[in-house]
């Protein structure tokens, strides 16, 4: 595993080591001491949490608050997905920017998103199977979000809007300003 910095503070990117032979591959996809040292502090993961979703379906831009923030380990099994990340940390030097990433299965990377980050993504193959780690229990009274197209943020999702397949609560998420600032 080779863990590296994004252009967001805290957050990192996990290239795995694949050992290809005849008869396919092997990886060690999670590795909680390689983790914690190279975060500088101890993550604990509690629930684990896999979606089907077809081409054009996008989610998010959603995060928990207080007590059930929640750090998260990303990764897709098969297809692909444009996955997105925004700082909501005030007191960052990256608040109120936005990463965004390919994670695919060919690429085989994985994203740490830390607490205090609102996460989405979108499926740019036919379909995508995305999985991800978290370090706290989901809690629905504490699910919050920003909107998909929030002028401020300016996030290019890659595909066409009329492609895009959005939950009618994710269509209704107020923007980054009316949140944060």
């Amino acid at each position: 595993m080779k863990i590296s910095d994004t252009s967001l503070i805290d957050c990192k990117t996990i290239s795995l080591q694949i050992h290809n032979d005849s008869r396919g591959y092997f990886s060690e996809t999670y590795r909680q001491d390689k983790l914690n040292t190279a975060l500088g502090y101890e993550v604990n993961f509690v629930q684990d949490n896999e979606s089907f979703s077809k081409k054009g379906t996008l989610r998010g831009l959603h995060y928990q608050t207080g007590i059930y923030a929640q750090a998260k380990l990303i990764r897709v099994i098969q297809g692909r997905v444009l996955d997105v990340v925004v700082d909501l940390r005030k007191n960052s030097s990256s608040f109120s920017k936005h990463f965004s990433i390919e994670l695919s299965e060919e690429n085989k990377t994985q994203l740490f998103i830390p607490r205090g980050f609102a996460h989405g993504f979108i499926v740019l193959s036919d379909t995508a199977i995305f999985s991800y780690k978290c370090d706290n229990f989901y809690n629905s009274a504490h699910e919050e979000g920003i909107i998909y197209n929030d002028k401020d943020l300016n996030i290019d999702w890659q595909l066409d809007e009329k492609e895009f397949l959005i939950s009618e609560k994710d269509l209704t998420l107020p923007t980054f300003s009316n949140k944060f600032l």
